[in-house]
């Protein structure tokens, strides 16, 4: 009877324990939501509070006499949106063919603009205390919009740094 006894406590704690809230205050400190998307051979996200919306490239809209990093214009549900691929901001090699069939729309307070993306892959929870700051093969200006690296190799960018960032904004006048 004592044996059945100490395992019922046994189980009752546990359930007690698995059946607490989370404390808030903890969670939302030392996790990360992030939208994760694959560019490439290359996984890579995005907090997902700096993503508005994520929609299909239909029809882009190519651009004269802009930087080769930005990709066109698309128009969303009435709203002309800048589409930036970022493998060219980036500076990476473009190494062949992809499905550049998304776009993340990123967006905070007056700024938005879309970024190309393969695929995307869904929501993900990482713990920010455990992203490691860079990786040798992260040089140059991809490192200053690196939020950090997963243990898993998955490569977060610092959204309110790239939405921020006067370099992606094209503000030149063509001379005519």
């Amino acid at each position: 009877m004592k044996r059945m006894d100490t395992r019922e406590a046994i189980l009752k704690e546990r359930a007690v324990k698995i059946g607490r809230a989370p404390d808030r205050a903890v969670a939302a400190g030392d996790r990360l939501e992030v939208v994760e998307f694959l560019l490439m051979p290359e996984r890579f996200a995005v907090e997902s509070r700096y993503v508005q919306e994520i929609c299909p490239l239909k029809e882009i809209s190519l651009l004269p006499c802009v930087p080769l990093f930005v990709a066109g214009i698309m128009n969303v549900r009435g709203r002309i949106v800048p589409v930036v691929d970022i493998r060219r901001f980036f500076e990476f090699p473009l190494k062949g063919l992809t499905d550049l069939n998304r776009v993340i729309v990123l967006a905070s307070g007056d700024t938005e603009f879309g970024i190309l993306a393969d695929a995307i892959h869904g929501i993900r929870h990482i713990f920010a205390e455990r992203l490691q700051s860079s990786l040798p093969t992260l040089t140059g200006i991809r490192e200053e919009y690196l939020k950090g690296v997963t243990g898993d190799g998955l490569v977060v960018l610092d959204g309110a740094k790239l939405l921020s960032d006067s370099r992606i904004f094209v503000n030149d006048e063509v001379d005519s």
